[in-house]
């Protein structure tokens, strides 16, 4: 009888692990990968060197990730971004600094809307842009921007869900501005080693028995049981559980109502950087097709960019197959950056849509317009269920930082008790 079991070690998971074992808890985490760290992921490349296939990036305002990253020793890599930038379809420097300029006061704009506003009852976040003066460059900026970075279309996105989610997100860094040298998923692997044989792996839960006398997970490998229990998935993932007897009503419809992200990374690895030589910085910003994205996650010794395709695209991308995406993303990035680009050393391509155990990527998002309360109905639980998330976070929702929030919040809990 375990004081706490945890299903989930990504970095919610493993947070709260950490916590709760400082508070003297016995704590045990199952895992049903057989590596940690949820959407946070790394893998070998062609050319034998280890580079991060999931979430990777952070930036000084991050303040929780970042500490951890200097606890553990990591060094960072921080991209300069120097030089111009590249649109496609291509823009005059003047038109392109406009466009992204517009983009940016579009996001900005939403965010100091109250999401409670009647006038926007109703409204999806692409309703909303239609109404806005902008031109189309800007808008068409502005659309690219959100399905790359939130991997959904916006014609379906609650407007208030997008104003509440996003006012959470305060950074005034680039959040690109770091990333760990030795992968984001070696600081994972960190926090899983202070656990040690507290984390067992490959242990999918199939079913969560529970009542008031306490929780017993059954896995294909055996029964589990527990005080209590912290579910740490992404809510469309906690939604897939076998639940004995049936969550509440309200309950399973808050877990219900969210909807994972659709992406694809590629790591393109280079013999040089050309495209410094060329005076570019390597970003490629793409308003069509839209949540296309690239940038410079290189070294000096391993010169690199990595491309994204996020929301509505990479579920038409997916169906080509990978070989096709590789050839088409190396043909977009031979018409930004020049014929150089058709040459890379390497490319690792991770399709994150409808990953069997994170049900995608970056992070789920509330797709039901009156679904106000999900995230509150959520942190709530119903005890001794306690569900715990980076979507839910008070702050970073969707990353690396909310996650360990997440993780440390709900773990506060059983320290106040």
């Amino acid at each position: 009888m375990h004081d706490v079991i945890i299903i989930g070690a990504g970095f919610t998971g493993l947070s709260a692990a950490l916590e709760l074992t400082r508070q003297g808890k016995d704590v045990l985490v199952l895992e049903a990968r057989d590596r940690v760290a949820g959407r946070v992921e790394s893998q070998v490349n062609g050319l034998g060197e280890r580079v991060d296939t999931g979430g990777q990036f952070a930036c000084d305002d991050m303040v929780n990730v970042m500490a951890l990253l200097r606890e553990h020793g990591h060094g960072l890599v921080s991209p300069a971004f120097e030089g111009q930038a590249v649109s496609v379809p291509p823009l005059p420097s003047q038109s392109l600094a406009r466009a992204r300029q517009g983009a940016m006061e579009l996001r900005e704009r939403y965010v100091r809307m109250d999401p409670d506003d009647p006038a926007i009852a109703g409204l999806t976040v692409a309703a909303w842009l239609a109404r806005q003066p902008e031109d189309s460059d800007q808008k068409a900026a502005f659309r690219s921007m959100l399905e790359g970075l939130w991997c959904q279309p916006i014609d379906e996105v609650p407007l208030w869900y997008m104003i509440d989610n996003d006012r959470r997100i305060t950074n005034e860094q680039f959040e690109l501005q770091h990333f760990p040298a030795r992968t984001m998923h070696a600081l994972a692997e960190d926090l899983a080693a202070e656990l040690g044989e507290r984390v067992r792996l490959s242990t999918p839960a199939r079913q969560v028995e529970w009542s008031s006398d306490g929780v017993t997970v059954a896995t294909p490998t055996g029964r589990f049981e527990a005080r209590e229990i912290i579910v740490a998935l992404p809510p469309s993932m906690a939604a897939r559980l076998d639940y004995a007897p049936a969550l509440p009503a309200s309950l399973a419809h808050a877990l219900s109502v969210w909807r994972s992200g659709a992406v694809i990374k590629l790591f393109i690895r280079y013999s040089g950087a050309f495209w410094l030589d060329k005076g570019l910085s390597g970003v490629v910003m793409f308003r069509e097709p839209a949540g296309l994205f690239a940038c410079d996650t290189g070294k000096p010794e391993l010169p690199a960019l990595t491309g994204f395709i996020g929301g509505p695209s990479a579920l038409e991308w997916r169906e080509r197959g990978m070989e096709r995406v590789r050839a088409d993303f190396l043909a977009y990035l031979i018409g930004a950056l020049g014929p150089e680009a058709a040459a890379p050393l390497d490319v690792l391509v991770r399709d994150w849509s409808y990953d069997q155990w994170s049900g995608g990527a970056y992070s789920d998002l509330i797709m039901d317009m009156d679904a106000r309360d999900a995230e509150a109905i959520i942190a709530a639980g119903a005890s001794p269920l306690h569900f715990a998330c980076s979507e839910i976070s008070p702050e970073y929702p969707g990353y690396v930082e909310g996650a360990i929030v997440a993780g440390r919040t709900v773990a506060e809990k059983f320290g106040r008790n």
